[in-house]
């Protein structure tokens, strides 16, 4: 018979991804799903899938992988079609009025992320291969994925007349964004993924939507639909509405319901609420850099100015997942937001004066930076392993160190032999 009498972690930079690679082992992933579209609907049709076409050598994060990649190539393609958002616009300045074709396309990249992202833990499961770096993975793709799939809707609606502001999309990526980290944020205080409502209605209605344009096109859009009651502002009231009424409502009660069962893993309001700090930064950042700027670098530069806020803003919630499957506290700071805070200053002074390309020089950054992390994240699993030493006592302790270039864990267990 064998008791933990000891667990000690040597606290190094790097920390939090050496705990999460050595309790992979242990780690068991916690998630609630209550929405009543995804139990009735989406659950069984994701079954149905992964029994029919899902072949057992296929591995889960391949199938991850895959999703995530057909959402960047539709957003590449309408990139090439609609750079900066205004061949929906009335009138276009680049026709995508008679393109029905490429709203086809676009259901279908949406419709394959969907069932890709549904049946990939469900593989995982099925081939006995559920790891949290498979968990770390879906979710990691999850965080990039939002600013993938706020910027290819917005070209139905466009920036023109009868269209989105880009300045007003910013803020609704923001509120996207916020959804999204709510839930990683439960978890970090509650131990149990509360997976929001919003996702899977998101998708079905984006699915509808692109359907919809195909057959009638983007002008659909432009007419009114009572007074000077728009579709695009039916989209905002959407948006705002299910996120203000139920993702947040949610995981505050969520939060709360554990606080007053004693569960909660924080007992602090300051440690509570810790995960909120880098990314609330971020948003004052990049929002002094719109409303600062000396050449209007939002007009001029929409998509890439969002891929960097997204980008960054998965960057730092991937970090947050580590912590909370890892059980370590959170990074109050993240270091991407120092050399951004000088980028913001060298723009908004106008020591470099040309912002396009400051924009994307940073924006490659970023991207590289968050490719890196993600990359240092499997190394450090990798490697973590290679130098471990036992040591036997006469008292019966048994002493296991495992040491990395993330730092060392000591696991010691007392027993009777």
């Amino acid at each position: 018979m064998c008791r933990v009498v000891e667990k000690r972690v040597l606290m190094t930079p790097f920390s939090p991804l050496l705990t999460f690679s050595l309790l992979l082992s242990s780690l068991q992933y916690s998630a609630v799903d209550s929405n009543p579209l995804s139990v009735y609907v989406m659950h069984p049709f994701w079954n149905s899938v992964v029994k029919v076409s899902a072949h057992t050598w296929l591995a889960p994060n391949l199938i991850t992988f895959n999703g995530f990649m057909f959402l960047v190539f539709n957003f590449l393609m309408l990139s090439f079609y609609d750079y900066h958002f205004d061949a929906s616009g009335m009138p276009p300045a680049v026709c995508l009025c008679g393109a029905g074709c490429v709203w086809v396309w676009c259901r279908l990249c949406v419709g394959v992320v969907q069932v890709l992202d549904g049946v990939d833990g469900k593989q995982a499961r099925r081939t006995n291969s559920s790891t949290p770096l498979g968990e770390l993975f879906d979710h990691g793709l999850d965080s990039w994925a939002c600013v993938f799939f706020v910027a290819t809707v917005y070209s139905i609606f466009g920036r023109g007349p009868s269209g989105v502001g880009v300045a007003t999309l910013y803020y609704i990526l923001w509120v996207v964004l916020f959804s999204f980290i709510l839930s990683h944020w439960e978890k970090y205080n509650t131990g149990i993924l509360f997976l929001p409502w919003g996702y899977d209605i998101s998708q079905v209605t984006i699915s509808i939507v692109y359907i919809f344009t195909a057959m009638v096109g983007v002008e659909t859009w432009y007419e009114p639909i009572w007074w000077n009651f728009h579709y695009r502002d039916l989209f905002t009231f959407m948006i705002l509405g299910c996120s203000f009424t139920v993702t947040l409502p949610m995981s505050l009660y969520n939060v709360f319901k554990a606080s007053r069962n004693n569960t909660l893993k924080h007992s602090s309001m300051y440690e509570a609420f810790l995960p909120f700090l880098s990314p609330v930064l971020l948003c004052l950042l990049s929002s002094v850099w719109v409303i600062f700027s000396p050449s209007g670098i939002l007009q001029q530069q929409p998509r890439v100015f969002y891929l960097m806020v997204g980008t960054a803003f998965a960057n730092v919630t991937c970090k947050l997942i580590v912590c909370q499957m890892s059980n370590t506290r959170c990074q109050p700071l993240s270091w991407l937001l120092v050399p951004m805070a000088t980028v913001v200053l060298l723009a908004v002074t106008g020591l470099v004066a040309n912002e396009t390309l400051l924009i994307y020089v940073w924006t490659a950054i970023v991207i590289l930076t968050h490719i890196h992390y993600g990359v240092s994240v499997v190394s450090t699993h990798t490697h973590t392993h290679t130098h471990t030493h036992t040591r036997y006592s006469v008292s019966g302790e048994y002493t296991h160190t495992l040491r990395s270039v993330s730092g060392e864990y000591t696991h010691t267990l007392q027993c009777q032999w």
